[in-house]
């Protein structure tokens, strides 16, 4: 598997830190409370000025791609307007260094960090935010595209919606429930013509990074509930990228206006698709204003973050998407893992990602990004949930690689070729 991409995944928010340096401009999440601890990314993992020690890390590691975001509010610092250059020379020097180890950079645009201007101007609410990220998006394609492999506009388009404007969970905190469905058509837009940006700006390979999840019926009598969700979850963001359609539950209630599903249909190199588990649903409760109720998975392990450990179910979602839309492009596995406690010796990590990357590998998948490779800010759960397959004490910011980190090593180098 020459042509494999192995590699690592993290978020501009999480790990840089530096939140008032270099020029950079507010973003939602830097004025969102709801977090565990009262904890901040002020300092996060201080990448902003230990990168080439986490690109070293990388090096040991064995990785050939490295999927990291741009900061949004780094690049425009008011969401709109000239580029900042001291936010453009940062990921100037960090692609730069990645290509000369022979790492491969995969830029997200967009993870979650709206410039909180856009926000006090309506944010994803408004269609006029699609226009400026397709404005950001050429600025930043302008400086790196001749060297980035693979990009992907947004992470996980529906977590913005569900989590950010449907239940206030995440930034900006709003608690809409349906009436925050614009948002996924906004996000989509964009999705649309920061494609097309990328482009006219010569970028050599576009795709998606969406979230997935298989949606499981509690009973029989549940289905409908388990499709309502799916359609939701799955569908609302992979169909009108995929097949310039929205699914007939919801295409009502979407803001369409002539054009904007030719603009969201763009033709793309690849999915991306992050997965983590699947979704028990069953029919809502009375007084629930949602079509469905979450049930617990109890029959299988679970994550440091009560996640469900099911590798089958990312075989599942792929078997699904494929079905769903033959014409997909390939698959990569844009973000897999897990969150365990604070112990460098993680054999549940190992375990966890042994069977998922099974799964993505039977599943014929191009590449495998594990999240993350560094411990970092985990949204609204502050510091208290660990992802890395390298451990960070926050206090000193030294990095320790855990267990797995060596086990995924040598599953890298061949090492361990069961």
């Amino acid at each position: 598997m020459t042509d494999f991409l192995w590699g690592v995944s993290t978020s501009a928010f999480q790990i840089e830190g530096a939140t008032s340096e270099g020029g950079r401009g507010p973003s939602v999440w830097d004025n969102f409370t709801n977090v565990h601890n009262g904890d901040t990314a002020e300092v996060a993992c201080d990448h902003y000025h230990r990168w080439r020690e986490d690109i070293a890390l990388m090096t040991q590691l064995g990785v050939n791609a490295y999927r990291f975001s741009i900061s949004w509010p780094r690049i425009q610092p008011t969401g709109k307007g000239p580029a900042n250059t001291e936010g453009l020379d940062f990921y100037d020097r960090l692609v730069d260094a990645l290509v000369d180890v022979g790492i491969a950079p995969v830029v997200t645009l967009y993870h979650w960090d709206t410039p909180q201007p856009l926000e006090d101007e309506g944010g994803w609410l408004t269609r006029d935010i699609a226009d400026r990220f397709a404005e950001y998006t050429a600025i930043v394609a302008d400086r790196l595209a001749d060297r980035v492999k693979l990009w992907m506009p947004i992470n996980e388009p529906a977590m913005v919606t569900l989590l950010g404007y449907a239940i206030g969970q995440h930034a900006p905190g709003k608690t809409m429930l349906f009436d925050a469905l614009p948002t996924a058509h906004h996000l989509n837009l964009a999705h649309g013509l920061s494609v097309q940006a990328l482009r006219a700006a010569g970028a050599a390979s576009v795709g998606t990074a969406n979230n997935h999840s298989p949606a499981w019926a509690a009973t029989d009598a549940d289905q409908k509930a388990a499709a309502a969700y799916s359609d939701i979850h799955n569908w609302l963001y992979a169909d009108p990228m995929l097949a310039g359609r929205y699914p007939d539950s919801l295409v009502d209630r979407m803001p369409i206006a002539d054009g904007d599903l030719e603009n969201i249909k763009q033709p793309l190199d690849f999915y991306g698709l992050n997965y983590y588990n699947p979704t028990r649903l069953k029919t809502p409760s009375e007084g629930n204003p949602l079509p469905f109720d979450l049930v617990d998975i109890d029959e299988y392990p679970k994550t440091g973050f009560g996640w469900p450990i099911v590798p089958d179910g990312l075989r599942q979602m792929i078997t699904q998407l494929r079905e769903r839309h033959p014409d997909v492009p390939p698959v990569y596995i844009t973000e897999s893992g897990c969150s365990f406690p604070h112990v460098v010796e993680d054999t549940a990590r190992i375990e966890y990602l042994d069977g998922h990357l099974r799964a993505a590998l039977d599943s014929g998948v191009r590449g495998y990004f594990v999240w993350s490779l560094i411990d970092n800010f985990e949204w609204d759960s502050g510091y208290s949930q660990r992802f890395g397959l390298v451990h960070v004490d926050y206090e000193t910011q030294r990095r320790t690689p855990r267990d797995s980190f060596h086990w995924y090593r040598k599953v890298i180098s061949g090492e361990l070729s069961d």
